[in-house]
């Protein structure tokens, strides 16, 4: 770990922490549609549409903070990328909750319950892990169970898609498909943010 002479704004990574933590409101809400009726979904898809922009938001003053501190707590092309794939990852959420409204997806299959369990797992560390940024040291066992985390994601999308197929009309299939989809893509970003962490860990060793 590279020695610090000046202090540093940590405002940055405050926002970084308010964006995870947004989004692990919203895998609780997430998980709250899928265990909810129909007349539900339209306040739950709200209530993740909040958790957006209140991401959306603190991105805003990541980039403020970006611009106006004179020394950041990390590259200036680091707190962006992450702040980024957060608030990229907070649209993935949002998504998935408003495809469960639109198609009235109050039959998810089990498989994709999982799917959401691993998402939820991801999201946590990730939580955790913008809490301490300040301490890279302590970040690469979060690197590697994302990682770890998101091949088994890739696994159960796989053999979700097959049952998928196996067991709806061409009509249901789509939709649940999409909402797998969704999942899927929200778990990669997972790995992205990892995967960035990663690259801050080694330039920054």
């Amino acid at each position: 770990m590279k020695l610090r002479f000046f202090p540093h704004e940590t405002a940055g990574l405050d926002a970084l922490a308010r964006m995870a933590g947004q989004l692990l409101a919203g895998t609780h809400t997430l998980a709250e549609l899928l265990g909810a009726g129909r007349a539900d979904f339209p306040d739950l898809a709200e209530t993740m549409r909040q958790h957006e922009g209140a991401s959306t938001a603190d991105f805003a003053t990541l980039l403020t903070t970006m611009r106006t501190s004179f020394i950041n707590p990390l590259p200036r092309e680091d707190l962006y990328a992450l702040g980024r794939l957060l608030n990229e990852s907070s649209e993935l959420l949002t998504g998935a909750a408003e495809l469960i409204e639109l198609y009235g997806l109050d039959r998810v299959p089990k498989r994709a319950v999982d799917q959401l369990e691993i998402l939820s797992r991801q999201v946590e560390l990730t939580a955790a892990a913008m809490k301490a940024l300040n301490d890279l040291d302590s970040l690469e066992d979060y690197w590697l169970e994302v990682l770890r985390l998101a091949k088994r994601a890739d696994h159960t999308h796989r053999i979700l898609i097959a049952e998928l197929l196996e067991n709806h009309s061409p009509t249901s299939f789509a939709k649940y498909r999409m909402l797998a989809d969704q999942f899927a893509a929200a778990s990669k970003q997972m790995r992205a943010v990892a995967t960035q962490v990663g690259s801050i860990i080694v330039k920054e060793s």
